[in-house]
Parts: structure tokens; sequence; C-alpha cells
């Protein structure tokens, strides 16, 4: 949605009116309207999220999926689809076109086109033949002994004031919200966390709250710690609220806008936010995810990325990947014209193949290190993986579920499906065990594709559907999930 306002102008100066838009932000009104020109057939090109795969386009001659390898494609809500499988499907049965583009393609993608599964077609050059930034390392390891505390470093702060001094504009990234990652007491160790969740709580300062980012519970701070009654309460770790703070401290003459989830919750405030940074109304553009792709200015000579190691050591055999992919889109945000940019890459790791492959932007040799590491593993694309998640507000209703399906499973595959038998890993808790409370384990399976596989995942689930013992519980069947 964040990107929707730039690609729209794009296709308006192309295309005109035949151009529609399709997403979640819009009004039931505009959706109705936009759906009624596609399906007339009077808009020809529809932009759009994931759901615009689904728009009833006339005589459909080609989808394109800019940034193919972007999560958001996968749905996280029942039906669980990717909308890359949507539209080779619905390419298939209108004989259309899909193009898949991306800079850093999924590694599942890049696969099937090694295996000849799709043709591929390399573009080695920048549009308008802009040469690629330079990328530096800078590591931040003992920085704090130096006497930097700023998120800044000092290659930073010297690369935005050479920004600054030629009258360009500059990035920041950093993939956390809030002022603080959580509040500790130094003296006993307590950490405030979300009563409904199984997450520690985030400060922000912009009310003096805190909040949790998955069920979105707000409290007032507390001045004293509720243990021990300490008063030297500690803010740990730094989001974008808080660097902003310091950023104008830093740079008082400077404007800073701030591009994430806080900012951007009103209708229309993307659009507003880039279109003043596009405008010249800011010099520094700091935010989450939502600076790290397509975007495209011609002021920008340079890139920092505050905490680069933030995803890198995620519990999710996608996490180096995620990491690769994030640092090599918003390097590419610097110098699209030109002036040739610049991208500086904070890091506690600066040895890390991931890093390193990331700053010479060679996906190339990437993806060889990361197929054999899912060859090794056995994960996607060498193998698949199915995820049965079981969520309830019982922890022990979840678990016993789980096992029960597991046993059924097993007997199953020792019985009428012997053809079809593999190992069947859990109960295992998810990366966060509870959501509004709400507990969430899973099985997973690493087997193939096939009719057997489906047979045998619809019956269990509609066996623990109709059964009375799982009353409470709600079970999933999710296939390759983005995040487990």
């Amino acid at each position: 949605i964040g990107l929707t306002p730039q690609l729209i102008c794009k296709f308006m100066a192309q295309f005109g009116g035949c151009t529609a838009v399709l997403h979640s932000a819009l009004s039931v009104g505009e959706r109705y309207d936009s759906w009624k020109r596609i399906r007339s057939g009077e808009a020809r090109v529809i932009v759009g999220t994931r759901s615009a795969v689904f728009a009833p386009a006339q005589n459909l001659g080609l989808i394109i999926l800019d940034e193919e390898q972007d999560d958001a494609y996968k749905s996280e809500n029942s039906p669980r689809y990717h909308a890359r499988d949507v539209a080779k499907y619905r390419a298939m049965q209108e004989n259309a076109f899909v193009l898949l583009g991306s800079a850093t393609p999924a590694i599942e993608t890049f696969y099937g086109a090694e295996t000849g599964k799709y043709p591929v077609l390399h573009l080695r050059e920048r549009y308008s033949g802009a040469a690629l930034p330079r990328v530096t390392i800078a590591d931040m390891r003992g920085t704090i002994q130096q006497g930097y505390i700023s998120a800044i470093g000092p290659v930073l702060r010297q690369a935005m004031q050479r920004c600054f001094a030629e009258g360009h504009q500059c990035i920041l990234f950093l993939n956390r919200r809030g002022a603080a990652k959580q509040v500790t007491c130094p003296s006993c160790g307590w950490t405030p966390a979300c009563p409904s969740c199984s997450v520690s709580m985030t400060y922000h300062s912009v009310n003096h709250r805190l909040m949790c980012h998955y069920c979105g519970k707000s409290i007032p701070v507390r001045r004293t710690c509720p243990n021990c009654g300490s008063t030297h309460l500690k803010w740990e770790g730094t989001g974008t609220q808080r660097l902003e703070t310091e950023l104008q401290q830093m740079f008082p003459e400077r404007k800073i806008l701030r591009m994430d989830a806080d900012t951007t919750s009103t209708k229309g405030s993307h659009a507003k936010l880039l279109e003043a940074f596009a405008e010249d109304q800011a010099d520094i553009l700091l935010g989450t995810q939502m600076v790290t792709k397509g975007l495209d200015f011609d002021r920008v000579t340079l890139v920092g990325i505050v905490d680069a190691d933030q995803s890198l050591f995620a519990q999710d055999y996608r996490a180096r990947e995620r990491t690769f992919s994030l640092l090599t889109q918003v390097v590419g945000r610097a110098g699209r014209r030109q002036t040739q940019g610049q991208a500086v890459i904070q890091t506690y790791h600066p040895q890390d193949e991931v890093i390193l492959d990331a700053a010479r932007q060679d996906y190339e040799r990437f993806y060889e290190a990361e197929i054999e590491r899912r060859r090794m593993l056995q994960c996607p694309p060498i193998a698949q993986l199915v995820v049965l998640t079981a969520v309830g507000e019982c922890e022990r209703d979840v678990l016993a579920a789980l096992v029960a399906v597991k046993q059924r499973m097993e007997s199953l595959m020792a019985g009428a499906f012997s053809d079809f038998c593999y190992p069947i890993l859990g109960p295992a808790p998810a990366t966060v065990v509870r959501v509004q409370n709400r507990y969430r384990y899973h099985l997973t399976i690493r087997c193939p594709d096939n009719k057997r596989r489906r047979a045998l995942l619809d019956g269990i689930l509609r066996e623990a559907g109709a059964s009375r013992n799982f009353r409470g519980v709600t079970m999933y069947a999710d296939v390759n999930p983005m995040q487990i």
C-alpha cells in the first residue's frame, strides 16, 4: 500500500484513465467503483496489493508481481494463499503471462528458474545506466567504549554530513518502531510483558506508553519497578521514535520525516509523506521496512542501515534470506540517477557472509550458499513443509489436540496411507506462543505435494473440526509458511 502512490502516478501518466487501484486502504465505495470499472473492461491496467490478483479482469493477458520475494504476498489469514501461486493458476486458466520481478528473487523462484521451470531474464544494468552504490560496512563493535552512545555510528554520521553538504537527501532504515525495544529494571531484571501475549512491550515516547505490537494493548509507563521499587529503569534498544529524537539533536537544522506504522495509520498518510520528501521538504527519511523497496527519489544519494543484524539470527530458516533481501533492496534506494550513491551498513558481525554478499549486492553468490543450506536442512524449495497449527485459550487442550492428531496421522500412515509415510515433528511452540490470550503450537511434516497429502490433511482437519474433544481449539494447515 505504501508503494501505490508512486506507482499510480507513473501508470496514470502512461495509460491515463484506464488505470484502476485495488487495496485494503480504500473505502468500500472506492473499492466497489474500481471493481465495477475492472469488471466492465473500462479499466485495463490494475495496480494493487496481493488481493488484486483476484480482480475480475476481462481478457487477462499479463500479471506482474513486482518485488515478488516480499512476504506480504503470502496471506496469514484464511485462506492462506500465496499471490504468486494464484497468479500462476490464473495465467494458466486464461492463457496469460506471469512476470516475477525482483532484484533479490525468492529462493524458491530462482531455484525454479535454475531447474528450468521458468525462463529467466537478467537485467545487468540499472535504469538509465546509473552506477551501483558504493557500500561501506561500518563495524559497530567497540563504538560504545570509544564514547559513541548514539545508534548513529561515526562512519554513518560522517557520511550524512557529506551528503547534506552536497545538497542531497538520505534514507535511514531501522526495522523497529517505537522508542525502545523494552524497559528493564537493572536491579532485579523486571521487564514489562504484555498480559495477553508472550512478548515484552515496546516503549513509545510520543504518548509515553508501553505497547504490544501483536495485540495493540497499551499501558502507561511505570516510573518505579513493581518488584523492587527501584526508580532507575533502563530503556534498552533503539526504535524509530528514539532515533528520530537523536537525529534532531545531531542535525538540528535538518528536517526529518518518520515513516512507520505509527505515522502511516491514517488514510493517505503514505502518499503525503512520500510527496513531502519528493518535494524536498525534508532531508532525512527514517523508516521501517516501508522505505526498503520500490521508492525512487532523484536526490537520495545516501542510505544508512542502522541495525543490520536485527533479523539475521531469528529462529526461522528464512532469516538469512530475509536479511539479505532487506539490505540489498534498501541499498538500491541510493544514487538512482547520475550521481553515484553510497550506503553504510552498521553491523556487529562485519564478517558474516550474508552482510558481505549484501554489501557486494551479489545475489548469485548468496543463492549458492543458501540453497546448500536449504538442501542440508531439507527446507523449501528442496522439500515442502506442511505446518499444522492448533490455537486455543487453554494451553493444555491445544497440546492434547496436537498429540491426538499426531497419533492419528501416524496410525493412518501405518495403515491406509502407508504409501505416504513421513516423520511428524512436534508439538512445538510457535515463535510467539501466546497472542491475545490464545496459545499456538504446531506439528511440522516434510513431505511432497500430491493427492495423498491433500487427502490425508483434508481428512485430519475434518475429523479435528468435528470432534467434541477439541472444542475451543482451532486447527489449520499451512504449506511453506513465511514464519513458523
